[in-house]
């Protein structure tokens, strides 16, 4: 029996020449990354130091923190918790990327997350590098042991497949198929698992929709998600590549818990009903139609980057944002903001009444601009259980960037198509 790509990659990074399902095992990750935050990177090096007497790190370079959070207000309270990370990262020798973007997205850019590389986070949307054909597992608290010793156990994870054929409708992305694969299997379709995406599907997917997908594994009860690595991801990784890297395929004869077939070019427009804590309650577009929104959220490290905003430039294009709604699009990292600048799309997006704020992860998280109460906020944000972007009596609605667009222009829940049609 053949093996997986998670396998491979676990194998790899355990030094074994291979490795099944269910095993428990240690393994050296590539890459230990972490963003800073209040109660999290902070505890974790003071530990570091005082609980575990770390003065000296043997290989500082797989170390890798990110500022991402908490960088819109300016304000004293901001500062000194930075400057806390500055500190620690300098007095290890860890490097830093302050302000560059949200650090998912930023990780891809500098050349972390390769083929065949390991990554673990404290963050599992860490799962995003398997657009790659990376492997990205969110450990939570238990990046601390990673930390102080290098090498963390973990138990292997079984793997069920994804057999993509054709290719997204106009107004549809890979967030909609998220959305629908969760309809289909439930909030806990792939609890422990990896999700293993192939086919001609796959490959046809832009870099850009492949993170949105594997970015959101964890509302499936995924623990990553992984893309066979082909051409366009080699690609990509050839041009950002700091190390030599190995990438994985996995065997003919590999050993799935389920295999599951999708067509892209039967998803529709879904969006996820407020409240739901996985992401569970999913929704045809339709079914929601004129549902009235007061704000608009395009961003976050799933559906910021340059093709969702390219999707809501389509949409906006000639059109207006409508009375009492605001839009608000925060690019994925500077990089993209940049690109989104030369490309004009900014222009039609300010000129159909949208609001361009720098990238971090403030807004997602409900820090920027905070919803208030009684407000409605269609949103490609990760997460809309009660409070996560400000009151608890506001409610966050889920769809891709093609349909936030169109719900601003028309100021309550719509398609893309049905704005087109309009």
């Amino acid at each position: 029996m053949g093996h997986t790509i998670a396998e491979k990659i676990l194998a790899r990074a355990a030094g074994r020449d291979s490795v099944r399902a269910g095993e428990s095992l240690l393994v050296r990750p590539d890459y230990m990354i972490a963003y800073d935050f209040p109660g999290y990177t902070d505890v974790m090096f003071r530990q570091m130091h005082d609980d575990f007497g770390i003065r000296e790190l043997d290989e500082p370079g797989r170390y890798v923190v990110f500022i991402d959070h908490m960088l819109t207000k300016g304000n004293d309270k901001e500062q000194q918790v930075h400057q806390v990370t500055r500190d620690w990262c300098e007095f290890y020798g860890i490097e830093l990327h302050e302000a560059r973007g949200i650090g998912h997205q930023v990780m891809a850019e500098l050349g972390y997350a390769l083929p065949g590389n390991f990554l673990i986070h404290f963050d599992g949307h860490i799962s995003g590098a398997g657009a790659f054909g990376a492997l990205g597992w969110g450990v939570r608290r238990d990046l601390l042991e990673a930390w102080v010793s290098g090498q963390i156990f973990l138990d292997v994870p079984a793997t069920t497949r994804f057999e993509l054929t054709g290719e997204f409708a106009p107004g549809v992305d890979s967030r909609d198929l998220v959305h629908q694969i969760i309809a289909d299997h439930g909030a806990d379709g792939c609890a422990h698992q990896v999700m293993e995406y192939a086919g001609p599907g796959a490959r046809a997917m832009s870099i850009d929709r492949r993170q949105g997908l594997c970015g959101m594994a964890m509302f499936t009860g995924a623990v990553s998600a992984v893309f066979e690595p082909d051409e366009a991801a080699l690609a990509y990784a050839r041009r950002v590549a700091r190390t030599e890297f190995t990438p994985q395929q996995p065997d003919a004869d590999a050993e799935y818990v389920a295999v599951h077939s999708y067509d892209l070019s039967q998803v529709r427009p879904r969006v996820v009903l407020p409240g739901s804590a996985r992401a569970a309650n999913t929704r045809d577009a339709a079914e929601l139609a004129g549902t009235p929104v007061t704000k608009a959220f395009i961003g976050s490290c799933a559906s910021g980057r340059i093709e969702d905003i390219r999707a809501a430039a389509l949409v906006l294009d000639g059109r207006q944002v409508a009375p009492g709604v605001e839009l608000n699009v925060v690019p994925t990292s500077e990089a993209v903001h940049r690109q989104a600048e030369e490309e004009g799309l900014f222009d039609v997006l300010r000129a159909a009444g949208a609001k361009i704020a720098r990238s971090s992860c403030d807004f997602c998280f409900g820090y920027q601009k905070p919803l208030q109460d009684g407000e409605n906020c269609i949103s490609t944000g990760v997460l809309n259980i009660s409070g996560r972007m400000g009151s608890t009596q506001a409610n966050i609605y889920l769809g891709s960037a093609f349909t936030v667009a169109a719900s601003a222009v028309a100021g309550a829940i719509s398609s893309a198509e049905e704005v087109s049609r309009s």
